[in-house]
């Protein structure tokens, strides 16, 4: 993952992608946004069953740069906060076998 994240950094300074964090995070909610529509296009908005259809690996890609941009600004390795995160889901499914918080 730190690759990744590198290669995204990198690729961001040589074309010189260097919006705000609140336009980072707008950008990929507007992402998040285009991969649940192309998820209700693969469903034909409820009326059939769920059918793959390429155009969702393009959206999730777009999804994933949006989030690593974020992450990076931050300076966050997204490595070590998704071994955080597993650790914490696993706590809570040995816990009360779900991995949803206590507020939910």
């Amino acid at each position: 993952m730190k690759r990744i994240q590198k290669k995204i950094k990198d690729f961001c300074q040589k074309y010189n992608i260097n919006s705000s964090i609140e336009n980072r995070l707008l950008d990929t909610m507007s992402e998040l946004g285009e991969v649940s529509k192309e998820v209700l296009k693969m469903k034909d908005y409820g009326k059939s069953k769920l059918e793959y259809r390429k155009k969702i690996r393009g959206e999730l890609g777009d999804l994933f740069f949006s989030l690593i941009t974020v992450a990076n600004f931050f300076d966050i390795n997204l490595e070590e906060v998704l071994e955080e995160v597993l650790s914490k889901y696993k706590e809570r499914l040995d816990k009360k076998g779900s991995i949803g918080s206590e507020d939910s």
